[in-house]
């Protein structure tokens, strides 16, 4: 089983690092300080897989490494990891999502229409095989695709195939059954534009255990 790092302590990082060490893999999670809190909090009794890191140290560490940052603090950090982060799946869960005035917030205008967060990701990082997924979801869902009933659709985007084929599979491991490949790293303008709908939709439940089905 490959190595895989969470860049981020949040509530997406700790699930997905919780779903991967539950499946068995060597996780690493991290942020700015080895010391943070919620790092440390998550890894408690979890024994030798699980381990925790600056941001540097997970990408150095992670073989498949997942972006779970809020989206306006992806670009400055992974720019510091291009060099360890060369040659490996990158997974990138973040969104383009500006809180700045409060909720709801509003998508980065840079970053829609004929760009997207994805593609910046991919720019930054050349050398590395950056796939979109899993941001079209709320966190517990993303690692239990059954949660809300049925089988709902899952999105991703990405330039390598090889790389998209192995986080098909990881997909597969967390519930995913009707997974959708879009095309190249462009198509993640698609998924992030799909934020707006989704955010209101979830003010409108009063919660966030939804998920969008494509009907053929």
């Amino acid at each position: 089983m490959k190595k895989i790092g969470i860049l981020g302590t949040g509530m997406v990082g700790s699930t997905i690092a919780t779903k991967m060490f539950e499946l068995g893999y060597d996780v690493k999670m991290g942020s700015r300080s080895a010391t943070n809190e919620k790092a440390l909090e998550w890894v408690v009794n979890k024994g030798a897989k699980a381990s925790v890191g600056t941001f540097d140290e997970v990408a150095a560490f992670g073989e498949i490494v997942f972006i779970c940052l809020k989206g306006e603090a992806v670009l400055p950090v992974i720019k510091m990891l291009k060099t360890k982060l060369s040659g490996k799946i990158v997974v990138d869960i973040s969104n383009p999502l500006d809180f700045s005035k409060g909720m709801p917030p509003f998508l980065i205008p840079e970053l829609t229409n004929t760009n997207s967060l994805g593609e910046e990701v991919q720019k930054a990082l050349p050398d590395s095989y950056v796939v979109k997924t899993l941001n079209t979801v709320s966190a517990l869902i993303m690692v239990a695709a059954a949660k809300p009933g049925g089988a709902p659709s899952m999105f991703l985007s990405g330039n390598n195939r090889d790389a998209k084929q192995e986080i098909t599979a990881l997909l597969k491991l967390f519930g995913w059954e009707d997974i959708i490949d879009l095309g190249d790293i462009t198509t993640a303008r698609g998924t992030e534009m799909l934020l707006p709908i989704w955010l209101r939709t979830m003010f409108v439940f009063g919660h966030a255990n939804f998920a969008f089905k494509v009907l053929r």
